[in-house]
């Protein structure tokens, strides 16, 4: 099967106050696929998610969100693509004053004009997709960490976006509530072909999750391609570390620009 683009990061420069935190990187990213962007702090990682989601502008270069330019869109153009994206932040970042069925409902009230049943039923909907149906009138707070996490996802999905971005969804979660989480993942990445675009840096959870990798370091990437192949192949010692733990840290003073 032919392979389709859904996002085009052409020669991206992005920094603030001067400094350069990205320095003209370019990747693409097919439909269906989970792509995970890895890089140590200050890498630039975050500033990357930043910039695809439309937050900021980059000095320099283009980010095509299937074919249309989200750097230069405005008006209705710039928020058709905002409505095919989603975003889950790292905390979750649920409104803590509302039910996680008002949290679902939110954007579907803003962005749309369905009657208030409708956008009920949607809402409900997606909190089960994420195995939360019964919680829906429960409040943030009474949820665990794992569990504020699905919801964040679920009201990420509720204008049905072709693209998902995850910010360090594993994050301050136990091994086997992050496991389970990886396993939502790839449910919604192959039952709905939805495009995830991950950034974390937990180890199990790429090989678990990713189809594909970004590396940063140094403002570049450094590299690309299948966990495995990295692990296995890596001449950048750094990149070979960090995909074998078990070396240790000789490779960290060893940290270089070297694509793979």
């Amino acid at each position: 099967m032919e392979k389709e683009l859904v996002i085009q990061v052409q020669h991206v420069t992005a920094g603030y106050a001067g400094t350069v935190v990205i320095d003209d990187i370019s990747f693409e990213v097919d439909r269906g696929e989970v792509f995970v962007i890895l890089g140590g702090s200050g890498s630039g990682k975050s500033t990357l998610l930043k910039h695809l989601i439309g937050l900021y502008q980059p000095v320099a270069g283009r980010i095509l969100i299937q074919g249309k330019d989200i750097v230069t869109s405005e008006g209705a153009e710039r928020t058709d693509i905002l409505k095919s994206i989603g975003v889950m932040y790292q905390m979750g970042a649920l409104f803590g004053s509302m039910t996680l069925l008002e949290n679902v409902r939110l954007s579907l009230e803003e962005y749309t004009d369905l009657p208030s049943d409708a956008v009920d039923l949607i809402a409900r909907m997606k909190l089960k997709l994420v195995g939360l149906e019964a919680y829906s009138e429960f409040m943030p707070s009474e949820l665990s960490g794992g569990m504020q996490k699905r919801a964040a996802i679920a009201r990420a999905m509720a204008l049905d976006p072709e693209i998902l971005f995850l910010d360090e969804p594993s994050a301050g979660l136990d091994p086997i509530i992050s496991a389970e989480l990886d396993q939502l993942i790839l449910s919604l990445a192959r039952n709905l072909n939805i495009t995830f675009v991950v950034v974390t840096h937990e180890l199990s959870s790429i090989y678990t999750i990713a189809d594909r990798v970004i590396m940063l370091d140094k403002h570049k990437i450094v590299a690309t391609g299948r966990p495995q192949e990295l692990r296995d192949h890596a001449t950048n010692p750094w990149v070979r570390q960090f995909f074998n733990p078990a070396m240790g840290g000789a490779a960290r003073g060893e940290r270089t620009g070297e694509q793979v």
